[in-house]
């Protein structure tokens, strides 16, 4: 195949009763990922992705493992028919994207996405946060508007996801007032997000800090594939390098359009988005509109894939 192929991977928001049924109904064999990491977790983790309740299911410490997994499932659905040429993931999906390039194991993987899940919920007071999508504005109008209501508390913009599209986030009095101005400047549209804390700000640098000494103790291998990292949009391979990054991502900005024009720059004309939902493969046809997208999120999607490659191979 002489395309170059990127896997992206999905973080929060992504999440939805459901996710990965199909995938362990059709291959039944899959259902150990889920019991495996259960076994780690403490509770019921197919029952949660298949069945919810929705509520549960957002929340961040149960929706950062149940989205890891259920990615992590997708990929082996998929095998080794297809081998990416670079990896990069959204948030949380950064930890996939880690697997599946061969970074970490799955259940050590699983381990430190439960603490990194936990110390971010309990980063801030429950409901004093707030995160919203920004539509139609430039990035530095976003941030303007941030900057504008920075009086009411901390809020800043957590990701640039693509061209007319930033994420801010912080504590809930500044956001909705970040908003505000935001709409002044003509944003076509405030959505706030099904994400239960403030993520990619400041308000992140406790919970990095306690998850700091799992990443340095976690087993760490070099990858067989560059990663494309959230923090700084670069393409890593080195296991000391996935460590500090993990770490600065926490309260850093997501740079997932800068991410995916690397990807791009590298030679990928090949995106495939590997886990639950299609919101990656949105925002990578406004950021290279001309590349080939593909998603694995069901078999029926994955077999869909399967034939496209094909037809561009």
């Amino acid at each position: 195949m002489s395309d170059k192929i990127g896997f992206i991977f999905p973080g929060q928001g992504s999440q939805a009763v459901g996710m990965g049924q199909a995938f362990v109904e059709n291959q039944p064999d899959l259902r150990k990922f889920y019991a495996d990491a259960s076994a780690i977790l403490g509770y019921d983790l197919a029952a949660l992705c298949f069945e919810g309740p929705a509520e549960q299911l957002n929340n961040t410490e149960f929706t950062q493992p149940a989205l890891l997994v259920t990615s992590i499932v997708a990929l082996q659905a998929l095998g080794s028919v297809l081998k990416p040429t670079v990896v990069a993931g959204h948030s949380l999906g950064e930890y996939s994207a880690l697997v599946a390039a061969g970074g970490i194991s799955f259940l050590d993987a699983v381990q430190l996405v439960q603490y990194r899940a936990k110390f971010m919920a309990e980063a801030v007071p429950s409901g004093s946060g707030l995160v919203a999508a920004i539509l139609g504005l430039e990035p530095e109008e976003v941030e303007q508007a941030c900057e504008e209501a920075q009086s009411d508390g901390v809020v800043s913009a957590a990701n640039f996801n693509a061209p007319g599209q930033v994420v801010i986030a912080g504590e809930k009095a500044a956001v909705e007032r970040a908003i505000e101005f935001a709409k002044a400047k003509g944003c076509k549209r405030a959505m706030p997000l099904s994400v239960s804390v403030p993520v990619h700000t400041v308000l992140m640098k406790p919970a990095a800090d306690r998850l700091t000494p799992f990443v340095e103790s976690a087993s760490l291998s070099d990858l067989r594939v560059p990663l494309i990292n959230n923090a700084e949009a670069k393409p890593l391979i080195k296991a000391t390098q996935i460590r500090a990054s993990l770490i600065q991502q926490l309260p850093s900005s997501v740079l997932w359009e800068q991410s995916i024009r690397v990807m791009g720059e590298i030679g990928v004309t090949t995106f495939v988005e590997v886990g639950p939902g299609t919101v990656l493969t949105g925002l990578v046809k406004r950021i290279l509109p001309e590349a080939t997208l593909c998603n694995v999120h069901n078999p029926e999607s994955m077999q869909k894939t399967l034939a496209t490659l094909k037809k561009v191979a």
